[in-house]
């Protein structure tokens, strides 16, 4: 990516120093001050090409002093070059409210070469546009709208020459409205590049996609906090996340997924870091099988449960607190019926599913595996002697 911003750059560079050559021994050549601005116009574009080449190569630097990189200097090129097109603009005004217009020459070769140079300008800027927005380069952007305006910038001598073909010079009095936009197009430019430079945050869309990556991990249980910023063309996102795990070994191996998953789905992530911490809370929901809405048989076979109960139980007495029976949605499915009535219980966080059946090497036992939910094996036929054989006592039972 970043050997084809190089390019890019290169590329603008050469384009630039073609335009002023031409636009310069034109200028020589039809005494026209306008083009004359104008090419001393193009050699600022060149100077501001030749920063956005720099800073695309600096920004690849890594150093003890700059560990996470140098990626704003792309943003800080962009700023420069804003104060470019400022200057530009500042040039065209000065030129158009310049004294009175000279006698020009060879009008013809100038129109001509102003067309063609508008044609120069408006394909490669399309071009630059087009490769910045796909690799996410902000001075190439900042570039490809600086060439833009300089199109425009173009038409504005062509609109003062074309007249002068039946003796009438109005070429710097045309030059005045596109001033406007000049402007415009260089604060855009640099209110972008001041953004990133502050630390903005990254846009919603890409922070809402990112919560999604994470929250589809099944072992998080909360997403507390998610920050992100750009950097250049890149991205760097930060998290604070509960996972249902307390084993520590097993927690880094769940942040590095949710990791390798956000760099995997967002384009241009540098950086992913994410702080988990286990769950603190002092109750464990138990989920059961059941054959009936009155919670007392328990179901031999698990996907085809019609109902399966949830039990909050307080972790340091082993006392049902609550219970809540759910519907199993799933019963009615041809295929699958086990892996998503499984997916289904995870989406109500549970922690412990009791069964008389072993999932062992089947789909359920993946998808509770992968969630950190225990599986315990019962031969008892009803709840309360379910409960009974693991040691759990029904306080609204009692």
């Amino acid at each position: 990516m970043m050997g084809k911003a190089r390019h890019v750059a290169l590329l603008s560079i050469g384009v630039n120093l073609f335009l002023f050559g031409l636009k310069y021994s034109v200028a020589l050549l039809s005494g026209s001050m306008a083009l004359r601005a104008e090419a001393i116009h193009s050699l600022t574009d060149v100077i501001a090409s030749l920063t956005v080449f720099a800073g695309l190569i600096i920004a690849r630097r890594k150093t003890p002093a700059f560990p996470y990189g140098l990626y704003k200097v792309e943003n800080l090129v962009s700023v420069i070059v804003s104060l470019a097109v400022f200057y530009a603009a500042y040039g065209i005004l000065m030129e158009a409210m310049s004294g009175s217009a000279l006698e020009l020459q060879n009008v013809e070769i100038a129109i001509a070469s102003m067309g063609l140079a508008m044609a120069i300008t408006y394909g490669f800027s399309r071009y630059e546009m087009r490769v910045s927005r796909r690799i996410a380069s902000p001075s190439l952007m900042a570039d490809a709208r600086h060439i833009r305006a300089d199109m425009l910038a173009n038409a504005v001598v062509l609109a003062g020459l074309l007249p002068a073909l039946w003796g009438i010079n109005i070429d710097r009095i045309a030059a005045i409205p596109v001033v406007c936009f000049v402007a415009w197009s260089g604060g855009k430019i640099l209110i972008d590049g001041v953004r990133v430079l502050l630390d903005a945050s990254l846009d919603y869309p890409t922070l809402s996609l990112a919560e999604k990556l994470i929250r589809s991990e099944p072992q998080v249980r909360a997403v507390k906090n998610l920050t992100g910023r750009n950097s250049g063309p890149y991205k760097f996102i930060e998290a604070q996340i509960v996972l249902k795990t307390h084993d520590l070994d097993k927690a880094d191996f769940i942040a590095h997924r949710i990791e390798d998953t956000i760099k995997a789905q967002i384009k241009n992530v540098d950086r992913v870091l994410i702080h988990y911490e286990p769950t603190r809370q002092g109750f464990h929901v138990y989920a059961l099988p059941l054959t009936d809405a009155h919670g007392q048989s328990i179901s031999r076979h698990f996907g085809e449960a019609p109902f399966f109960v949830l039990l909050t139980v307080r972790q340091h007495d082993k006392t049902v607190i609550d219970r809540k029976v759910i519907v199993n949605p799933f019963t009615r499915i041809e295929h699958g019926k086990g892996i998503h009535a499984a997916r289904w219980l995870n989406e109500h966080d549970i922690d412990v599913i009791v069964t008389r059946e072993s999932f062992e090497g089947r789909g359920p036992h993946y998808v509770f595996s992968s969630a950190s939910v225990e599986s315990l094996l019962t031969e008892a036929d009803t709840l309360p002697q379910a409960l009974a054989s693991l040691g759990l006592r029904d306080e609204q039972r009692a």
